[in-house]
């Protein structure tokens, strides 16, 4: 969930360093630190809220050097402050570390350092790592065994950075668990170390990706990666092909605005390379699905958090309805708890945009452990739940740096559409004529969404319209019922208005309560096989008094003279329909809170990567 960077090499490491910390702040963070070797030893700067502190900080107080480590960290232990921020110094100061994850038995470690004489300075989990590695270290062991010492008492998923003044030639990392990524920069005379990709692409594209329960040396010049045990392991670097101009505003205010209009791209790529317009054919080569797997399936479980889960409620539509697969979607923070009736025959199928959420991770390995296929969907290149997978569909949709997920959220639609059609092909269930008409409609897609986005200005005047509203009730049905709630997270997100997503013919037995002239109702109503109900749900909120904006496709005539306000979407195949009306829906949320001057990119208390429990 939080930022780290390191840097080894002839630079200066300080601007190395907060340039990469700026590059991760999308990751979410309320306190910022870094720790440089210096000539006079290690120096520390530390400050609470955005980086622009931290930055402030070091021009006032100076540090340079060629090796250091720095993090953006989000409050587990301990409140944010000065103290409790990373980087955590052991008591002599021979040992800084930066760190990920939660120490699960950091109070029963805490107490018996403590015992031994160890002083603490923070509140947090992570300074019991600084104090135990320093531990070993007194026992005359040298850095890289006192820190795989110290990494075999730490019980939960951690991602640990260390270095220390007394081997100022080397950063040494580890990864325990899923507690998000750690990846090194393979640099000419220089190397990095961080926690996503963004932090270092302006620097080197050939990187390598720690597995769990791996720890690596890293020297300017040299790395060497072993696991836990200290057997050395192959490193196998990979060229990234993202360009570090991707993660860059541009033309847009804000990160979210751009990601929103770079759907239309973002879904050429999704398709591209994987269709066959004229033969009606879907190719996803990297699923490794066979027409032997495909006819074994008995079940899918769809298993993802946030936004992420709404794609998967549609993919259970796209899924039944096109391949007649049954489709069970699972909160995944509640997967491995319900003890899921997952068998060899099934697949879990997770959907994450960073490949590292640990809830996600974690229900992955409950299926592997009950021996079900495993495939996800995933975003980030190289990540956990596309390492683990026995296969994957990358969403190609490039880095996605704002908090509140837009464009990875549009692509996994199409990514589970296209796995329908396959898996229905390779099972016979899918008539070659059916299939065919599919696989032509995807050439759509990109168009009609180009087209909901030139009808910004439109959304703009909804959105002063609503801007000062202090709750909403998103409704839709069918297909497009997640799409009320993938709506409702959107503005609740990053808009701090209380909004929520409902299936429309639930409304009458309950949430019509809450409607008045204070409460507007935001309709999912394009042409599909809900229509008529819609219809109908929108006649029951207007006679209630609450304002109405409908989403409504282009030429209707019946909902617009009942409505307050309209958002229009083009004709659209309705198994495809979500793709498209989710985009104003976006758009609304967005300009709502640019409107009301929030930070939109970096919402309060929200991160993009969910690391922990």
């Amino acid at each position: 969930m939080c930022g780290i960077v390191g840097y080894i090499g002839p630079r200066d490491a300080t601007p190395i360093i907060l340039n990469g910390l700026k590059r991760l702040e999308y990751r979410g963070y309320d306190s910022a630190g870094l720790a440089v070797l210096t000539e006079r030893g290690v120096q520390l700067r530390r400050a609470v809220g955005k980086l622009h502190r931290l930055q402030a900080l070091v021009e006032a107080q100076p540090l340079s050097g060629h090796v250091g480590i720095g993090h953006t960290r989000w409050a587990t232990h301990g409140e944010p402050s000065q103290r409790n921020a990373h980087p955590h110094v052991s008591d002599r100061g021979q040992v800084v570390v930066v760190h990920n994850g939660i120490v699960e038995n950091f109070l029963a470690l805490r107490d018996e350092l403590a015992a031994e004489g160890a002083h603490f300075r923070s509140e947090t989990d992570s300074e019991v790592i600084a104090h135990l590695i320093e531990r070993f270290l007194s026992r005359e062991t040298g850095l890289v065994e006192a820190v795989r010492q110290t990494l075999q008492l730490l019980e939960g998923s951690n991602a640990v950075v260390v270095m220390s003044a007394l081997e100022p030639d080397k950063i040494v990392a580890a990864r325990l668990g899923n507690a998000g990524g750690i990846v090194v920069g393979l640099g000419e005379d220089e190397m990095l170390v961080a926690s996503d990709l963004p932090a270092i692409l302006e620097h080197t594209r050939r990187v390598a990706f720690l597995e769990p329960r791996q720890m690596v040396v890293v020297q300017r010049d040299a790395v060497h990666l072993m696991d836990l045990d200290g057997n050395p392991q192959p490193l196998q670097p990979t060229v990234v092909p993202w360009d570090p101009v991707a993660a860059e505003k541009g033309e847009y205010r804000h990160f979210m605005q751009k990601e929103i209009h770079e759907q239309v791209r973002g879904l050429t790529d999704t398709i591209a390379g994987r269709v066959d317009f004229e033969g009606g054919k879907i190719y996803l080569d990297t699923l490794n699905l066979t027409p032997e797997l495909a006819r074994r399936v008995r079940k899918i479980f769809i298993t993802a958090c946030g936004t992420a889960y709404h794609a998967g409620l549609v993919g259970k539509t796209l899924l039944e309805r096109i391949a007649r697969v049954p489709v069970e979607v699972m909160v995944a923070s509640e997967f491995r708890y319900a003890d899921p009736l997952v068998g060899p025959d099934d697949v879990v199928l997770a959907i994450s945009q960073s490949g590292e959420t640990a809830d996600t991770l974690a229900a992955m390995e409950e299926g592997r452990r009950k021996g079900a296929t495993l495939w996800s969907i995933v975003n980030a290149i190289g990540s956990q739940a596309m390492r683990i997978a026995q296969g994957y569909i990358s969403m190609q949709v490039g880095p996605e740096i704002g908090v509140a997920s837009t464009k990875a959220y549009t692509a996994p639609l199409v990514d589970l559409y296209m796995l329908a059609v396959l898996l229905g092909d390779l099972r016979g269930t899918l008539p070659a004529a059916e299939r065919r008409r599919l696989v032509a409609d995807l050439r759509l897609v990109p168009y009609l969404v180009s087209q909901v986005l030139e009808r910004e200005e439109e959304v703009i005047a909804v959105a002063r319209q609503l801007k000062d509203v202090r709750s909403c009730l998103y409704i839709g049905r069918g297909i497009n019922m997640a799409t009320a709630y993938e709506g409702a997270l959107k503005l609740k997100e990053i808009s701090y208005i209380h909004a929520e997503g409902y299936p429309a013919g639930e409304m009458k037995h309950g949430p019509i309560a809450l409607l008045d002239e204070e409460t507007p109702v935001i309709a999912l109503a394009p042409r599909d096989p809900w229509y008529e109900k819609m219809v109908s749900q929108v006649e029951q909120a207007k006679a209630r008094g609450a304002p109405v904006v409908a989403v409504v496709t282009e030429g209707d005539t019946l909902i617009p003279p009942l409505a307050d306000a309209v958002l229009w979407v083009p004709p659209t195949p309705w198994l495809l329909s979500p793709v498209v009306t989710v985009v104003p829906l976006q758009m609304l949320a967005y300009h709502i809170a640019a409107m009301r001057g929030l930070d939109v990119d970096q919402p309060r208390n929200l991160a993009k990567s969910v690391t922990v429990e």
